[in-house]
Protein backbone atom coordinates (compact mmCIF):
# COMPACT_ATOMS: atom_id res chain seq x y z
CA UNK A 1 0.00 0.00 0.00
CA UNK A 2 1.20 3.13 -0.64
CA UNK A 3 2.63 5.95 1.66
CA UNK A 4 -0.36 7.89 1.02
CA UNK A 5 -2.25 5.29 2.73
CA UNK A 6 -0.15 5.07 5.94
CA UNK A 7 -1.43 9.24 5.78
CA UNK A 8 -5.12 7.89 6.42
CA UNK A 9 -6.74 8.05 10.35
CA UNK A 10 -9.98 5.77 10.55
CA UNK A 11 -11.94 6.62 13.29
CA UNK A 12 -13.25 3.73 15.95
CA UNK A 13 -16.88 4.00 13.60
CA UNK A 14 -15.11 1.33 11.33
CA UNK A 15 -14.59 -2.17 12.30
CA UNK A 16 -10.73 -3.39 12.15
CA UNK A 17 -12.01 -5.95 9.08
CA UNK A 18 -13.23 -2.72 7.14
CA UNK A 19 -10.10 -1.50 7.23
CA UNK A 20 -8.26 -3.02 4.03
CA UNK A 21 -11.11 -2.95 1.35
CA UNK A 22 -11.46 0.81 2.60
CA UNK A 23 -7.55 1.78 1.58
CA UNK A 24 -8.04 -0.57 -1.66
CA UNK A 25 -10.84 1.42 -2.36
CA UNK A 26 -9.59 4.82 -1.65
CA UNK A 27 -5.98 4.78 -3.05
CA UNK A 28 -5.31 4.03 -6.72
CA UNK A 29 -7.31 6.31 -8.07
CA UNK A 30 -7.01 9.29 -5.27
CA UNK A 31 -3.15 8.56 -5.27
CA UNK A 32 -2.50 9.74 -8.83
CA UNK A 33 -3.92 13.02 -7.96
CA UNK A 34 -1.98 13.22 -4.19
CA UNK A 35 1.00 12.78 -6.56
CA UNK A 36 1.49 16.51 -6.94
CA UNK A 37 2.35 16.42 -2.97
CA UNK A 38 5.06 14.54 -0.86
CA UNK A 39 2.87 12.08 1.49
CA UNK A 40 4.35 14.10 4.79
CA UNK A 41 2.36 17.34 3.29
CA UNK A 42 -1.39 14.84 3.14
CA UNK A 43 -3.06 14.09 6.25
CA UNK A 44 -6.21 12.11 5.63
CA UNK A 45 -9.51 11.35 8.08
CA UNK A 46 -11.76 9.13 6.85
CA UNK A 47 -15.41 8.85 9.72
CA UNK A 48 -18.34 8.05 9.46
CA UNK A 49 -21.19 9.54 11.68
CA UNK A 50 -24.37 8.35 13.15
CA UNK A 51 -23.72 4.96 11.51
CA UNK A 52 -26.51 3.05 11.36
CA UNK A 53 -29.16 5.79 11.82
CA UNK A 54 -31.21 6.64 8.64
CA UNK A 55 -28.90 10.03 9.12
CA UNK A 56 -25.54 8.26 8.46
CA UNK A 57 -22.66 10.11 6.98
CA UNK A 58 -19.57 9.51 5.61
CA UNK A 59 -16.86 12.19 5.38
CA UNK A 60 -13.48 12.11 4.01
CA UNK A 61 -10.98 15.10 4.98
CA UNK A 62 -8.05 15.82 3.36
CA UNK A 63 -5.60 18.33 4.64
CA UNK A 64 -2.61 19.33 2.69
CA UNK A 65 0.41 21.88 3.17
CA UNK A 66 -0.45 25.26 1.64
CA UNK A 67 -3.44 23.83 0.19
CA UNK A 68 -7.49 24.59 1.82
CA UNK A 69 -8.86 22.15 3.81
CA UNK A 70 -11.32 19.76 1.36
CA UNK A 71 -14.23 17.53 2.54
CA UNK A 72 -16.18 15.20 0.94
CA UNK A 73 -19.11 13.97 2.63
CA UNK A 74 -21.85 11.22 1.55
CA UNK A 75 -25.31 9.96 2.90
CA UNK A 76 -25.43 6.56 1.03
CA UNK A 77 -26.21 4.06 3.70
CA UNK A 78 -24.09 1.39 2.37
CA UNK A 79 -20.39 1.55 3.70
CA UNK A 80 -18.47 0.32 0.35
CA UNK A 81 -20.60 2.66 -1.94
CA UNK A 82 -20.17 5.63 0.54
CA UNK A 83 -16.93 5.07 0.56
CA UNK A 84 -15.99 5.36 -3.68
CA UNK A 85 -18.26 8.57 -3.66
CA UNK A 86 -16.08 10.38 -1.12
CA UNK A 87 -13.21 9.34 -2.97
CA UNK A 88 -14.83 10.15 -6.16
CA UNK A 89 -15.99 14.02 -4.58
CA UNK A 90 -12.25 14.41 -2.94
CA UNK A 91 -10.59 13.80 -6.64
CA UNK A 92 -12.77 16.11 -8.53
CA UNK A 93 -11.85 18.85 -5.15
CA UNK A 94 -8.39 17.91 -5.73
CA UNK A 95 -8.12 17.94 -10.01
CA UNK A 96 -10.00 21.21 -9.86
CA UNK A 97 -7.51 22.93 -7.20
CA UNK A 98 -4.72 21.54 -9.46
CA UNK A 99 -6.17 22.56 -12.32
CA UNK A 100 -6.62 25.90 -11.43
CA UNK A 101 -3.16 26.27 -9.89
CA UNK A 102 -1.44 24.97 -13.40
CA UNK A 103 -3.61 27.44 -15.16
CA UNK A 104 -2.84 30.37 -12.93
CA UNK A 105 0.82 29.00 -14.05
CA UNK A 106 0.09 29.93 -17.91
CA UNK A 107 -1.11 33.07 -17.05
Amino acid sequence: MSSYAERLRLVPEFRSDERDGILATLFGRLERRLEHWRPEQVELELSVKERGTPSQRTVLECWITGVPHMVATSDVADIDHAVVEVRDELFRQLDRYVTRREDARKD
